[in-house]
C-alpha cells in the first residue's frame, strides 16, 4: 500500500479509512513504513492514523518521553480524537503507556509490541558508529530474526540518521530518557484492556519483559510470535494483523454487552 503522509499545521501523518481510531506509534528508528501491513489490513475496517514524530527535529531539552507524549497529546487534540485504540512498537510503545496513564479516558484499548518502559537493549546494548555502513546493518538486522528483513531500503535510512550530528543528540537523549523513566510501578494504573504481542526471539526487550508486562497490566494478554524479533508487525504481518483482529473483535463484543 503507497502510503499518502499528510502535512497540516506541525504534524504529518497518515490518516487511511474510516470508523474507530487506532492511532499507531513508531518506535526510535522506525518510519511510517513499518506499519504498511497493518495500515492495508486495518484501514478497511478502521480509520488508522499514525502521527510522525518528530524524534529528529523537536527542540533539544524536549528530547525525551515527557516530550513526544506532550506532542501526541496535541496531535490528538487537533485531530479531535477520542476513544482510541492505541498501538506502539518499541519507543512508541513506552510512549503510549506513558500517554494513557495520563490521559485514560482517551484512551478504550491499548496494544504494545516490543515496548520500552521496563527494559530494553537499544540497538544490540551499542550506539551505531558513525560512518560505519556495515555496523549499521548489522545492527538493523539484529532488530529482526531473519536480519534479510533489514531490507537496503531501511539500513540505507538508519545510516542517513547515524550520520546527522544533531539527529544522534536527539535520538541519544531520547534513549537515556526512555531508561530513566521505567514505568513498573505505574502500570497497576492501566484499566484497559491490553493486548502485548511480542517476538519470541526479540533480543532488544526479551520474552521476560513480556511477561513483566503481562504480570503488571491487570487487563492484558499475552501473544508470541515465533521466528520473530523486536517488530513482529513488519516480520509477520499476517500473523499480527490476525492477533490484533481477533482482540479487536472480542472487546467489541464486551463493549456492546456491558
Amino acid at each position: 500500500m503507497n502510503l499518502q503522509v499528510k502535512h497540516e499545521g506541525e504534524f504529518q501523518y497518515i490518516d487511511e479509512g474510516e470508523g474507530e481510531v487506532l492511532l499507531l506509534l513508531h518506535g526510535l528508528f522506525g518510519a511510517l513504513s513499518n506499519w504498511n501491513g497493518v495500515v492495508d489490513y486495518f484501514s478497511k475496517s478502521y480509520r488508522v492514523v499514525i502521527p510522525l514524530m518528530p524524534i529528529y527535529e523537536m527542540a533539544l531539552h524536549k528530547a525525551g518521553v515527557p516530550g513526544l507524549v506532550a506532542f501526541i497529546e496535541d496531535f490528538v487534540k487537533f485531530k479531535n480524537l477520542s476513544n482510541l485504540t492505541l498501538l506502539g512498537n518499541s519507543l512508541g510503545g513506552h510512549v503510549a503507556l506513558v500517554y494513557t496513564l495520563k490521559n485514560p479516558a482517551k484512551v478504550k484499548r491499548l496494544v504494545l509490541t516490543g515496548s520500552s518502559g521496563l527494559f530494553e537493549d537499544s540497538m544490540g546494548g551499542s550506539f551505531p558508529k558513525r560512518g560505519n555502513y556495515e555496523y549499521v546493518k548489522e545492527r538493523v538486522g539484529y532488530t529482526f530474526y531473519s536480519p534479510e528483513t533489514a531490507t537496503k531500503e531501511l539500513v540505507d535510512e538508519v545510516f542517513d540518521i547515524t550520520n546527522s550530528n544533531a539527529k544522534c543528540l536527539r535520538i541519544i537523549a531520547i534513549a537515556k530518557s526512555a531508561q530513566r523513566h521505567n514505568l513498573g510501578k505505574d502500570l497497576e494504573n492501566i484499566q484497559v484492556p491490553t493486548l502485548l504481542i511480542w517476538g519470541l526471539n526479540d533480543t532488544i526487550t526479551p520474552p521476560l519483559v513480556a511477561h513483566e508486562f503481562n504480570r503488571l497490566i491487570v487487563n492484558s494478554e499475552l501473544y508470541f510470535i515465533d521466528k520473530c524479533g523486536h517488530a513482529p508487525m513488519m516480520e509477520h504481518p499476517e500473523r499480527f494483523n490476525s492477533i490484533l483482529d481477533k482482540f479487536l473483535a472480542k472487546t467489541k463484543v464486551r463493549e456492546t454487552a456491558t
